[in-house]
């Protein structure tokens, strides 16, 4: 049995990805994990020209996001989404390993 990727880029974030760098040649979305949150963890998202090396890159329709290797951990399995619904419009992380999340979506608890 082959292990899941560690983070995949649906269809209609790399949709919007591309919207959002294209006046960025070169650059990418990072995602990071970071403590506080109303769940005790929440994500961040930063446009970036940076990768260090042992950052994961993942890429879709010419669009890449960087996750640095502590922040991976605790996304394996995820889904970066992009969302239009009546809440507003947004990137989100469907994380497998998150047991609670709170209303904004940005926070979550492991």
């Amino acid at each position: 049995m082959s292990e899941s990727p560690a983070l995949t880029i649906s269809a209609s974030a790399a949709r919007q990805l591309t919207k959002v760098l294209a006046e960025e040649p070169g650059a990418a979305l990072r995602i990071s994990v970071k403590g506080g949150g109303c769940s005790g963890f929440s994500y961040g998202f930063d446009i970036d020209r940076a990768k260090a090396e042992d950052d994961f890159v993942a890429t879709r329709d010419g669009v890449s996001v960087v996750v640095d290797p502590v922040s991976l951990e605790m996304l394996k399995g995820g889904e970066l989404d992009f969302v239009d619904d009546l809440m507003g419009r947004a990137f989100k992380v469907k994380n497998p390993n998150a047991t609670a999340s709170c209303g904004c979506g940005v926070s979550f608890a492991l």
